[in-house]
């Protein structure tokens, strides 16, 4: 499964996070240890905000360890909240367009999981992104489909209520077409360029791993699937079911409960 970092705060430079701890993300792109998949080798990509309200967005399809470019921007460019993300791919192909995070205005987006049958209803559940919204579908991940849902679903006013929706109707879908499996794993980031937003959830009792570190140095919140530093006694692991905001200087952690299959209609 794909390995994400996040923060918000004071600027920092993204190599902070990105190359020079000791498991810094692209350390774990190539030796994850808090999931199934060890290498995180199908691209890689950063959503960053600085002067604009839109992120800048630099994704591609190489082994996130065997970019220098990538590490060219992250020794340069500071930023006070960004997502960065390696991933493994679920079933999609290895494409730029597959590459998280994903931007749609203002917001950007990444995840880690998969809904469960995908690729058995990928028509049907794209017949669920907005009309409005359709022409910013780029790839073919249920990721960036769950992110359009969650767009056309009130987003921009309640980004917990949003995402409840869109993975309720995604649930009750793979549920429909008969999947056996878990119907959803997840943990996701996502942000508007002023607040810092993530979830754990999944359908089962085996959601993805998610933490989160205040750093006093930084004066700033980082939120990761997994600690990029080997002493991990300061970080705090999330509960799952939980919906988590990150404002500059406070986390608020709430219930995150989507519809389940026979209460959607």
């Amino acid at each position: 499964m794909c390995r994400w970092a996040a923060y918000h705060g004071a600027p920092i430079f993204l190599s902070e996070i990105l190359t020079a701890p000791a498991h810094s993300l692209i350390i774990q792109s190539r030796a994850a240890t808090e999931c199934k998949t060890t290498i995180n080798a199908d691209g890689f990509g950063l959503a960053w905000y600085d002067k604009r309200p839109e992120p800048g967005l630099y994704r591609d399809v190489y082994p996130a360890w065997s970019d220098p470019n990538l590490a060219a921007l992250a020794d340069q460019v500071q930023s006070p909240l960004f997502l960065a993300h390696v991933r493994a791919s679920t079933g999609t192909a290895t494409s730029r367009n597959n590459c998280h995070p994903f931007v749609q205005g203002r917001w950007s987006f990444m995840h880690n999981g998969q809904v469960g049958g995908f690729e058995h209803f990928r028509k049907s559940a794209d017949m669920m992104i907005d009309d409005a919204l359709y022409s910013a579908r780029r790839g073919a991940t249920d990721s960036e489909a769950l992110f359009l849902i969650a767009c056309a679903l009130g987003l921009n006013d309640d980004p917990r209520g949003a995402l409840e929706a869109a993975v309720g109707r995604l649930q009750s879908m793979a549920a429909g077409f008969g999947f056996q499996g878990p119907l959803i794993r997840c943990t996701a980031a996502l942000s508007d360029g002023e607040t810092l937003y993530a979830i754990r959830y999944a359908s089962d009792h085996l959601a993805p791993s998610l933490y989160y570190q205040w750093h006093d140095a930084r004066r700033g919140w980082a939120v990761v699937s997994e600690p990029y530093e080997e002493d991990a006694a300061e970080w705090h692991a999330v509960p799952a079911g939980s919906f988590c905001r990150f404002t500059k200087d406070a986390v608020e952690i709430s219930d995150f409960a989507p519809p389940q299959p026979a209460q959607v209609a």
